[in-house]
């Protein structure tokens, strides 16, 4: 096997081991980790809202974080089935389709809005891209719905050609707009985070 594959398949095994020492289910753990020490967007007793949540390691995260004061609220197509801490609760459902979803819960306000959200790859960058897009868009209108006034935003996009549009988008909601590549993410990965702090 050359150098070059083993390489890659230790960086990759690192947050995969260390997830699993750890008790999360997946290694994206890290890169929420390395968001909010970078950028501290939840704080004790905040209500987040996660999109795109299963296999639930942001809900995790997020709820160490917030505390039980706080709460944390996950939406994924797929069902979350690992066991949750008494202040999470992550819901089956579209997040097109998020009033529904959402009337499961009473709060419709929240201090975080968190996407991790990917599409299903087809291995066409372009199609890819455009279903990420439309992801980051859904995202970025829940967000401009469900948050708080001075509340913060992390969604996860592939660099495309309508990057820019998004950001300047995000940039027009909030105070702050950064984008943000984790050292967690796999170096072939076109995936960058776009953060909002303090929404207008």
């Amino acid at each position: 096997m050359p150098h070059s594959t083993l390489k890659k398949n230790r960086w990759q095994d690192h947050y995969t081991r260390k997830a699993q020492k750890e008790h999360y289910p997946a290694r994206s753990v890290y890169k929420l980790k390395e968001i909010q020490r970078k950028y501290r967007l939840i704080r004790q007793g905040d209500h987040i809202l996660d999109l795109g949540c299963a296999p639930g390691a942001w809900l995790l995260y997020a709820a160490e974080q917030t505390g039980e004061q706080g709460c944390v609220l996950g939406i994924d197509l797929k069902a979350v089935t690992i066991s949750v801490p008494s202040h999470v609760r992550a819901i089956t459902g579209d997040i097109f389709n998020s009033e529904e979803a959402l009337s499961a819960t009473v709060d419709y306000q929240f201090n975080v809005v968190l996407s991790d959200m990917a599409p299903a790859t087809t291995g066409n960058k372009h199609i890819d891209a455009a279903r990420s897009q439309n992801l980051a868009d859904e995202a970025l209108n829940l967000a401009q719905r469900f948050l708080k006034p001075g509340g913060n935003f992390a969604c996860k996009i592939f660099q495309s050609g309508d990057f820019q549009n998004f950001t300047g988008e995000v940039r027009r909601c909030f105070k702050t707009c950064k984008t943000f590549k984790p050292q967690s993410s796999r170096k072939a990965s076109r995936e960058i985070y776009v953060i909002g702090m303090k929404k207008l």
